[in-house]
């Protein structure tokens, strides 16, 4: 009954995503606000990450095509999650594709690579999913005098009181999906 809440494209769901998947069907069934909402949504995978501190984070991939049905939920969404998934933070991610630059050079493709498919803006795109609902306000890069670069990300400060517990959450799940090191600050 719980793997209609999980539909992966290859392969059985392991253990874990049956467990989200079954909180997930829960939620639909005892929930009266989310029961018409979660009616027609999925995941396509979970994962559990570790962000350092002994906190662990939840991330849930959803379809591309589902996010802004996910999106209009998400707040009382992952309020009930964090419930049921106590002292972890879950957040939720669209399942994007990246393609290589030698996209247009393969003879099966029609047509230039799409610029949503190129890597800096998966990546970007990754950024936004991760922070929502909260807003970006900006964005620096910091190269260090090492060549290290580190990216800078300003938050809507009336979200602070909010968001500000999981902005180290946040880098470290943006470091592990991209292997890029960012901090995130509110702006003022």
């Amino acid at each position: 009954m719980s793997l209609q809440k999980i539909q992966k494209s290859s392969g059985e769901p392991d253990e874990f995503e049956a467990q989200v998947a079954q909180e997930l069907l829960n939620l639909e069934m005892t929930s009266t606000e989310l029961k018409a909402s979660l009616r027609n949504l999925y995941i396509t995978a979970a994962k559990e990450v570790d962000t350092g501190a002994g906190q662990k984070a939840i991330l849930l991939y959803v379809p591309y095509k589902l996010l802004v049905s996910f999106q209009k939920i998400h707040t009382r969404l992952v309020r009930e999650l964090e419930k049921k998934f106590s002292g972890k933070h879950v957040l939720i991610i669209a399942q994007r594709t990246i393609l290589g630059k030698s996209y247009n050079r393969n003879q099966k493709t029609k047509g230039p690579r799409p610029r949503s498919r190129t890597l800096t803006k998966v990546q970007d795109a990754i950024l936004d999913d991760i922070c929502y609902p909260t807003e970006i306000v900006g964005k620096r890069t910091r190269v260090k005098i090492d060549g290290k670069r580190v990216l800078k990300v300003f938050l809507d400060s009336k979200d602070q009181a909010n968001v500000e517990a999981k902005t180290e959450t946040f880098a470290a799940v943006y470091g592990k999906l991209t292997n890029k090191q960012a901090s995130f600050v509110f702006a003022q």
